[in-house]
C-alpha cells in the first residue's frame, strides 16, 4: 500500500515536471514569434514610409511646376487685359474729344443766333418805346377832347357830371329791377307750373286711388226712446237708475224736453259707447233697475272690448300692415271712438296709411314702412286723455315701448313738425296727414280758429311797406292786397308777392294753400263845373 502511493507520487511529480517543461517551451516559442513579428512589421513600415516620402516628393515637385506655369499664364492675361483697357480708354477719350468738339460748334452756332435775336429784340423794343410815347401824346389829346366834350355836354344839358352819373345809376337800377322782376316772375311761373303739374298728378292720382266717406262725430250720443214715458223709467225712483248708469259708465245722461230722446255726454268716446249700448239694451229689455243695469253695462264693456280688438285687426288688415304688437292693435281699435275736429281718428289713420303707401310708391320708397308709419302716426290719441303729454309724445313713447323701427318713431314725432324729418317716409306721412285733414268735410274748425287765421293773414299783409290795406277772403284761402301805386311799382309787386308768401309760410299753419293777389291801380278824379 505504501509502495503504490510512493509510485503514484513519483508519477505525479514526473507529470508536473513535464508540464512545466512544456509550458516553459511554449512561452519561449511565443516570445520568439513575437520578436520575429515585430521585426517584420518594422521592416514593412520602414519600406512603406520610404515609398510615401518618394510619392510626396514627386507631388511637391509637380505642384511647384504647375504653380509656376499658372503664374506665368496669369501674368500674360493681366498684361493682355491692361493693354485692352488702355486701348478702350484711348478710344473712348478720342470719341469724347470728338463729341466735345461737335458740342462746341453747336454752342458757337447758338450763340450767334442768340446775338442776332437779341439785336432784333432791341430794335423792336426801341420801336415799342417810340410808339408808346406817341400813344401818350394821343392819350393827352383824347383826354383834353373828352374834358372839352364833357364841359360842352354839361353846358348843353344843364347837369353836372355827378348829377348825370346819379341819373344813369338810377336808370340802370330801374332797368335791373325790371329785368330781375321779369326773370323772377318767369322762373316762378315755370317752376310753379312744373311743380304744380307734377304735384297735382301725384296728389290727384293718390286721392283718386283712395276715397273714403266721412261721418261727422261729436262728444255726445243720442239714444232714441219708444215713448216719452221711458224717460221716467230710466230716471227711476228718486233717480236711482240714472245715478247707477252714470256711476257705472262715467257718462252724463241729459234728459230734457227733447221728445223721445236721451242725450249721453262724455269726453271719453269708449265710455259713451258703453253707456249707449247698455241703455239701448235696457230699453229693449224693458227691465230697468240697478241690478239689471250692472249686468247690461258689464256685457256692453265686453262687447266694446271685442269691437275695439276687431276694429284694430280690421284696420291692420285693410292697410296691409302686419306684425303689430297686440297692444298696439287694441290701441288702434280705441281710435274708432276718438274724434279730432269731428273726424274719426281711426278712419283718418287708415286713410293716412293708404295715402302714405300710394305716395311712397310714387317716390320709390318702402311702401310697407310708409303704411305702418301712417297707421301709427296718431296712436297717441288713443290714451291722450289718460296720460299727460301731447299725442305726438305719447305716440312716440308707445312706438318705442313696443319696439317699432326708428323710421316709424321719427314719422310719428315729426308729423306735426315737432322734430326734424329723419327720412323721406316722415315727409310722406306728414303730407298724407295734411291731405286727409284738409279734404272738404273732413274736419270742423272752431269759429275762434277761423277768425284768428283771417286776422293773422291781414296783419301780416298790412305789415309790409307800401301796402294800403288787405282782405282775407274765401275762408282764408285767398288774401287780396291793395298796394299804394306811388310807392310800389309793377315790377316791385312781383318781389313783394314773393316776400309776402314766404312770411305767411313761415308764420302761419294752415291746410292746403293760400292764394295771394296783389292789386295796384291809379285813380284820377275830376269834376266838371
Amino acid at each position: 500500500m505504501e509502495t503504490g502511493q510512493i509510485v503514484l507520487l513519483a508519477v505525479m511529480e514526473t507529470w508536473q515536471v513535464v508540464i512545466l517543461a512544456v509550458v516553459a517551451t511554449a512561452v519561449i516559442v511565443g516570445l520568439l514569434a513575437w520578436n520575429i513579428a515585430i521585426a517584420y512589421r518594422k521592416k514593412v513600415y520602414e519600406a512603406e514610409v520610404g515609398s510615401a516620402e518618394k510619392v510626396a516628393e514627386e507631388i511637391r515637385a509637380k505642384a511647384l511646376k504647375d504653380a509656376e506655369t499658372a503664374k506665368r499664364e496669369a501674368l500674360l492675361e493681366a498684361k493682355e487685359e491692361a493693354l485692352k483697357a488702355k486701348n478702350d480708354f484711348e478710344r473712348e477719350k478720342k470719341e469724347q474729344r470728338a463729341e466735345i468738339s461737335r458740342t462746341e460748334k453747336r454752342l458757337e452756332s447758338k450763340e450767334e443766333n442768340i446775338d442776332k435775336k437779341t439785336e432784333a429784340l432791341e430794335k423792336k423794343e426801341n420801336r415799342m418805346n417810340q410808339k408808346e410815347q406817341e400813344l401818350d401824346v394821343l392819350r393827352l389829346k383824347v383826354q383834353e377832347n373828352v374834358e372839352k366834350q364833357q364841359a360842352e355836354l354839361e353846358r348843353i344839358s344843364g347837369l353836372t357830371s355827378e348829377k348825370a352819373k346819379e341819373y344813369l345809376i338810377e336808370s340802370v337800377k330801374e332797368e335791373c329791377t325790371h329785368e330781375m322782376a321779369v326773370l323772377v316772375k318767369d322762373l316762378e311761373t315755370q317752376a310753379k307750373d312744373e311743380a304744380e303739374k307734377k304735384a297735382k298728378e301725384i296728389v290727384i292720382s293718390t286721392i283718386q286711388r283712395y276715397a273714403a266717406d266721412y261721418i261727422s262725430e261729436a262728444t255726445i250720443s243720442v239714444v232714441q226712446l219708444p215713448t216719452d214715458d221711458m224717460k221716467g223709467r230710466i230716471i227711476g225712483r228718486e233717480g236711482r237708475n240714472i245715478r247707477t248708469i252714470e256711476t257705472l259708465t262715467g257718462v252724463d245722461l241729459i234728459i230734457d224736453d227733447t221728445p223721445e230722446a236721451v242725450v249721453l255726454s262724455c269726453h271719453d268716446p269708449v265710455r259713451r259707447e258703453i253707456a249707449r249700448i247698455a241703455l239701448e239694451r235696457l230699453i229693449a229689455d224693458g227691465r230697468i233697475h240697478p241690478t239689471r243695469i250692472e249686468e247690461m253695462v258689464e256685457k256692453a264693456k265686453k262687447e266694446v272690448d271685442n269691437t275695439i280688438k276687431e276694429a284694430g285687426e280690421e284696420a291692420a288688415i285693410k292697410t296691409g300692415v302686419h306684425g303689430l304688437h297686440p297692444e298696439l292693435i287694441k290701441l288702434l281699435g280705441r281710435l274708432k271712438y276718438r274724434t279730432s275736429y269731428g273726424q274719426n281718428v281711426l278712419k283718418h289713420s287708415i286713410e293716412v296709411s293708404i295715402l302714405s303707401g300710394l305716395l311712397a310708391a310714387e317716390f320709390d320708397q318702402d311702401v310697407k314702412l310708409a303704411k305702418r308709419a301712417g297707421l301709427l302716426h296718431d296712436i297717441g290719441k288713443a290714451i291722450d286723455h289718460e296720460v299727460e303729454g301731447t299725442h305726438v309724445q305719447i305716440g312716440s313713447d308707445l312706438c318705442k315701448k313696443y319696439k317699432e323701427s326708428d323710421i316709424v318713431i321719427n314719422a310719428v314725432e315729426a308729423h306735426h313738425g315737432d322734430v326734424e324729418f329723419g327720412s323721406m317716409i316722415a315727409c310722406i306721412v306728414q303730407a298724407a296727414d295734411t291731405m286727409s285733414a284738409a279734404r272738404p268735410g273732413a274736419r270742423r274748425e272752431t269759429i275762434d280758429t277761423y277768425t284768428n287765421r283771417l286776422k293773422d293773414l291781414e296783419d301780416i299783409s298790412n305789415g309790409f311797406k307800401g301796402v294800403e290795406k288787405s282782405f282775407a277772403i274765401q275762408a282764408g284761402r285767398e288774401v287780396r292786397v291793395m298796394v299804394q301805386p306811388e310807392k310800389i311799382s309793377d315790377d316791385e309787386m312781383v318781389l313783394l308777392g314773393r316776400e309776402l308768401s314766404k312770411k305767411i309760410e313761415s308764420e302761419l299753419k294752415y291746410p292746403g294753400q293760400i292764394k295771394i293777389s296783389l292789386i295796384r291801380e291809379s285813380r284820377v278824379t275830376d269834376y266838371a263845373k
